[in-house]
């Protein structure tokens, strides 16, 4: 059976970006990245800046609330704190973050459902895991590999690339763990394992294609 969905998930400069491109011009099929974002937006009726900051590592509400200088002596905060910020009230009984990785990992079930997709990163290939019709891929590469290609690519020296790297795959890391209490990445969460210090975009491109199609 053809997949419906193919979810790539990708480590820092690996290039899924532009192998998640060319698979979905192959294959006619949409996009999908910002629009995560963008629709669990909506859903919240919250900035889409502040979702993309829940998939970080400090959630929203613990900053907003390390920003109060003063509280109400009951522990609830003044109503004109509310009023400036809305969304400190669904902290009630469950966080903003909390809402807003179900609402990422629901946009995510949606786009499944709909089909014709190409997720790239939110990690949907642990959120799609026991969907038929998904093919789940990891892009990746060395870590020398991949800090070169910041270096070549973004102009940044070879040591703050490097650091980068090791700072990405500690946040991808932490990601797995929040949103999917997941403690250890495998290649067997996956169905592809793309290697692109060997394979070039293309190559990887008609692999997942073919894998796709069939």
């Amino acid at each position: 059976m053809a997949a419906r969905v193919v979810c790539i998930s990708r480590t820092l400069a690996a290039g899924g970006e532009e192998i998640g491109q060319g698979v979905a011009e192959r294959l006619g099929y949409r996009v999908i990245d910002a629009e995560i974002i963008q629709r669990a937006a909506e859903k919240a009726d919250v900035q889409p800046e502040r979702v993309a900051r829940t998939e970080q590592r400090q959630s929203l509400i613990r900053r907003l609330i390390s920003s109060i200088a003063f509280a109400e002596p009951s522990g609830v905060l003044a109503p004109e704190y509310y009023a400036v910020y809305p969304e400190a009230a669904l902290a009630v009984g469950q966080t903003l973050e909390e809402r807003l990785r179900l609402l990422i990992r629901e946009v995510i079930e949606e786009v499944a459902n709909e089909g014709q997709a190409v997720i790239v990163a939110h990690a949907a290939s642990m959120a799609l895991s026991a969907h038929e019709g998904v093919l789940r891929v990891l892009v990746t590469a060395s870590d020398e590999q991949r800090a070169e290609r910041l270096v070549w690519a973004a102009g940044m020296e070879l040591g703050a690339a490097q650091a980068a790297v090791r700072t990405s795959d500690r946040e991808r890391a932490d990601y797995f763990r929040r949103f999917y209490e997941v403690d250890e990445e495998l290649p067997t969460h996956y169905d592809i394992v793309i290697n692109t210090d060997t394979l070039r975009p293309e190559q990887a491109v008609n692999l997942i294609v073919a894998a796709a199609r069939d």
